[in-house]
């Protein structure tokens, strides 16, 4: 299953990337699955992206809220954005 990832803000500069394709392994289907395959990738990904930090997600820019992400489906050709968390003030 291929994807595009897209990082925005803080986590595009934390990362070094603002977007990438992926070749996604099987087992990878839901947005809890894709976070928890990117912060495998240890250092700056696993501190990004970790299960416990508030990270916003979307799915083909409809924002995913934070009680569903573990279980959100994905699919091929789909485009996935990860948002930092934002502060208003």
């Amino acid at each position: 299953m291929k994807v595009t990832v897209l990082y925005f803000a803080s986590l595009r500069e934390q990362l070094g990337t603002g977007l990438e394709e992926l070749e996604l392994p099987a087992g990878v289907l839901t947005l809890g699955g894709l976070r928890a395959h990117l912060g495998a990738r240890g250092g700056a990904w696993q501190a990004a992206l970790a299960g416990g930090r508030n990270v916003r997600m979307a799915v083909n820019q409809d924002m995913v809220p934070g009680g569903q992400v573990e279980g959100a489906p994905i699919k091929s050709g789909d485009e996935i954005a990860f948002f930092p968390p934002v502060t208003g003030g």
